[in-house]
């Protein structure tokens, strides 16, 4: 009896060490982007790496708002996609954590130039111009005029035409805040919020789901980034991209490694493997059209030529501030939202 009892204790010592070995070989992935790109990436380095991964997807608006919420007891390891604002803000709350990847010589000044205004809590994996896109097919059956510019999108004809995300969830839509801000002055700005406004049919949850509704005939107008509404078009849907004639705002979209991740090694080993021209190709899979970060990488020749668009001189070090978005977005909460459409 005592070998036996011997024999099964050693038997689940091994089978725990088994068990912890495979425990630690894992990860858990908060994704921003596109559902299809973050499935993707999780199901790529799973190959690569052999290493487990659990995917969530939401916007990046909702996931700082997780990743704030769970800063006593993290859940997440990394944060992937999204603009690059709310990434900002994550590293100045300090719910990220600081980290030099090898793969940085191989990037774009514009991915490190985000990663060192962040005290290299965050970096640059892709960037891309805010536009918006119409369906043609609508804007022919109502007889409304082509719009070209941000202002535009405020004649009367447009009311119940327009949609765009909400800023408080969507990052996409806090860059359209910022944007406006910066493109009319701070009073303009929001000039322009109110006007348009009186336009919107629906705030939307996430950034892309106003095109996906044009593209479906459900809106005749998306504010979205560029990229998002190039995707609908190669899909077959008849919308049209606009780069708007006043110029527009951009975004660097980022990644994270959170505070106090429970599977650091894992983590850093996914970032270091999405700096890759290798993972930042399978973009191309996807129809995700933004500008990958790593030079070697390639871009779809479908995607927005950033060299046409005119884009502002974007103040992420300013707009990506944590007092900064709260100040904006509790403005927009109290001037704009509470109007009458």
């Amino acid at each position: 009896m005592k070998t036996i009892s011997r024999t099964l204790t050693v038997s689940a010592l091994a089978l725990a060490a088994t068990v912890g070995a495979a425990q630690a070989d894992k990860l858990t992935f908060y994704c921003s982007a596109q559902e299809d790109w973050c499935q993707l990436m999780a199901r790529s380095f799973e190959e690569a790496s052999g290493i487990d991964v659990d995917m969530t997807r939401k916007s990046s608006g909702e996931t700082f708002a997780q990743i704030r919420a769970e800063a006593v007891n993290p859940k997440g390891d990394v944060w992937w996609g999204g603009t690059g604002d709310p990434h900002l803000q994550a590293a100045e709350e300090g719910l990220t954590e600081e980290y030099l990847s090898p793969m940085r010589e191989q990037l774009h000044d514009w991915a490190i130039a985000q990663s060192e205004s962040a005290g290299n809590r965050t970096i640059g994996i892709y960037s891309g111009a805010l536009g918006y896109g119409y369906n043609t097919d609508l804007l022919a059956a109502e007889g409304l005029p082509e719009p070209s510019c941000w202002k535009d999108l405020l004649d009367p004809a447009f009311k119940g035409h327009v949609q765009m995300a909400n800023p408080n969830s969507s990052g996409t839509a806090y860059t359209t805040l910022a944007s406006m801000v910066q493109i009319f002055g701070e009073e303009g700005g929001f000039d322009y919020m109110k006007g348009l406004h009186a336009n919107i049919n629906q705030y939307t949850k996430s950034g892309s789901a106003p095109i996906k509704a044009a593209g479906r005939g459900e809106t005749t107008v998306g504010i979205v980034f560029m990229h998002d509404a190039v995707a609908q078009a190669v899909a077959g849907f008849p919308i049209k991209v606009v780069a708007p004639c006043e110029g527009t705002g951009y975004e660097i979209g980022s990644m994270s490694i959170i505070k106090g991740a429970r599977n650091m090694d894992e983590a850093k080993k996914f970032y270091d493997w999405a700096l890759s021209a290798e993972a930042q190709n399978l973009a191309l899979q996807v129809d995700a059209f933004q500008v990958p970060s790593n030079k070697g990488a390639m871009t779809s020749d479908k995607a927005p030529d950033m060299s046409t668009i005119k884009l502002i001189d974007y103040d992420f070090v300013k707009y990506g501030s944590s007092d900064e978005r709260k100040r904006l977005l509790q403005k927009w909460d109290e001037e704009v939202s509470t109007l009458p459409q």
